[in-house]
């Protein structure tokens, strides 16, 4: 069979490095393509949204089976044209794929379907939509109607940030057509995450789900990208969560699409939050995502290229959709200045260097005539690690990331940090800063030595308020059951903790200044009624009691932790 990839991202290599994999053999050809893809297929210099010349190149080079990777095309009517001119290919149609390039179709898509989603309201004009921002309460969501390449997203946290927003996305024309409407959106908080299913227009394969990160900067700061680095599976993603997502968001949006006379072929993408009150859906898309592909193709025991041709026949449902339990994570390596300004035509070296474990899956690289390609975009490069858990997989993709040269590589350092296993935490502990690290290790080691699974956590109250509030109001979601927070002087984080959420809450005042630890305490013992904090001692001993409290409160359900702190007990008489 003789396929067609549309694309040059890395999300297009692993797609072609998936399909090489085919039993079937397949003669591959990647239009247009980057140096990756020309080390496993041909590559075609013809853009992917120049439709005509691709129908042209299909004709004369008797194309089997066209795959569309990006957005663009999709929305531009690609497959349509594909379709007309007599060519199987897998992807929505232009009026299926609306559920992306119409944030207000997709909307409407979810109010019929009764498919739970953010409240919104949209507007055609700035004067409309900031007379609605002065009347509601903050904090906003902006969101421009169109496509606008994952950057057409905005967080208001106060009115001025929403008109702000409103005025340069639809009088300053910032995306262009794209925000001449906008959607003025509920704030929703929680987990993300991404979900990913193939759809033949009927029937809805098995999901498989992933976490990506959108800012530049570590802990979730600057400004937004394609997407820095990803992983799956997400530890907190199980059967019950997979059955309510497939029941009450994916199957449900497909019946509707159906029912207007916009079947869906192609993979359905829903971005969620995982809220107090359920699953929510942030947004759709009509296609992989990137840089999730590049972390969920690793995981697909199937044959993609019978998937793709069996849902572009109808026929998915005669087909096996399997992902196993590999765990991947991805890291971006991106130019330096992206996703502002930034310079391209550096030499990449390093890549003969990377570990059989990993994979390298390209985007802004071109080839050259020597051995090694050059940058030409943004975003250059991901490294996958895999491994038997998310811990193992991260030390792999950051290693070998690592060995890989380019002047100006950047990448964020923080993907997957601190998830360890697949394991379901049931502590989680926080700090305000990295330097209170060394003073909480007492507190992982206590929670080790009584068994409890717990991750850990640096969060300021005051530095990255919006975070504190979305962790803590997802906390009870990815199973955590109990939060230590460490702090000192003012000692804000565990009080503001407790007033997002109704978990325990054990407060650790650490002696980080003039006063030793005095402030910390009063500051977290005096919470006001309602929103109680269990204080323990300063320094070392209350981080270690914060352990050892946990552990009292967390046997009460959990047997296995009961009798390791009732032997640690037993243990203290010989002493």
């Amino acid at each position: 069979m003789r396929v067609l990839v549309v694309g040059s991202g890395s999300r297009e290599h692993a797609i072609t490095w998936k399909l090489a994999q085919s039993p079937s053999n397949p003669t591959l050809f990647v239009a247009p393509g980057n140096a990756g893809t020309a080390q496993i297929a041909e590559n075609v210099p013809i853009g992917a949204e120049d439709i005509d010349s691709l129908i042209e190149y299909a004709k004369s080079n008797g194309i089997d089976l066209t795959v569309v990777g990006p957005e663009m095309p999709l929305a531009s009517g690609i497959v349509d044209r594909f379709n007309e001119a007599g060519f199987l290919v897998f992807g929505p149609t232009q009026r299926a794929a609306r559920i992306e390039s119409s944030k207000i179709f997709a909307k409407q898509i979810m109010a019929s379907a009764g498919v739970p989603t953010a409240a919104s309201q949209h507007f055609d004009t700035s004067a409309d939509a900031i007379n609605y921002i002065e009347s509601a309460e903050p904090p906003y969501v902006i969101k421009a109607d169109g496509l606008a390449a994952g950057k057409g997203v905005i967080m208001a946290p106060e009115p001025a940030d929403a008109i702000s927003a409103i005025q340069d996305m639809m009088d300053n024309k910032a995306f262009g057509s794209s925000g001449g409407t906008a959607l003025v959106e509920e704030w929703m908080t929680g987990q993300e995450v991404s979900v990913f299913a193939f759809v033949d227009g009927e029937y809805v394969s098995p999901m498989v789900a992933a976490c990506d990160y959108k800012r530049i900067g570590d802990e979730d700061t600057g400004p937004n990208t394609g997407g820095m680095g990803s992983y799956s599976p997400p530890p907190f993603w199980n059967d019950d969560l997979d059955e309510q997502v497939r029941r009450i968001i994916v199957e449900p949006v497909v019946k509707e699409m159906a029912r207007i006379g916009s079947s869906y072929l192609g993979v359905l993408y829903a971005g969620l939050m995982l809220t107090e009150s359920g699953p929510k859906v942030i947004e759709f898309n009509c296609r992989l995502g990137d840089p999730e592909t590049q972390v969920i193709l690793p995981r697909l025991q199937s044959d993609l290229l019978e998937i793709f041709h069996r849902a572009a026949l109808g026929e998915l449902k005669q087909t096996d959709v399997v992902w196993n339990d590999l765990a991947c994570v991805g890291v971006v390596s991106a130019s330096a200045g992206y996703p502002e300004s930034y310079e391209t035509g550096f030499e990449i070296s390093g890549l003969d260097t990377i570990d059989p474990s990993s994979m390298v899956f390209h985007a802004g690289t071109k080839p050259t005539a020597s051995s090694n390609p050059v940058t030409s975009g943004g975003r250059v490069l991901t490294v996958t690690g895999t491994g038997s858990t998310l811990a193992e997989a991260t030390a792999v993709a950051y290693d070998n990331t690592s060995r890989i040269v380019f002047e100006g590589r950047y990448h964020r350092t923080d993907i997957a940090a601190n998830l360890g296993d697949t394991t379901m935490a049931l502590v989680a502990v926080l700090m305000g800063s990295s330097s209170d690290k060394d003073a909480m290790q007492e507190t992982s080691d206590v929670l080790g030595q009584m068994g409890i699974e717990h991750v850990v956590e640096v969060m300021s109250a005051h530095r990255t308020p919006e975070k504190v509030k979305d962790y803590a109001e997802s906390a009870r979601d990815r199973g955590i059951e109990l939060i230590i927070a460490g702090a000192g002087g003012s000692a804000g984080l565990p009080g503001v903790v407790a007033s997002w959420t109704t978990l325990p809450v054990i407060g650790v005042p650490l002696p980080t200044s003039d006063l030793k630890g005095v402030d910390a305490l009063y500051a977290i013992a005096q919470m006001p009624p309602g929103i109680p904090v269990a204080c323990v001692a300063v320094g070392s001993w209350g981080a270690r009691n914060a352990a050892f409290l946990a552990a009292q409160i967390l046997g009460i359900k959990h047997p296995e932790i009961q009798k390791n702190y009732d032997q640690y007990r037993d243990g203290l008489k010989s002493r």
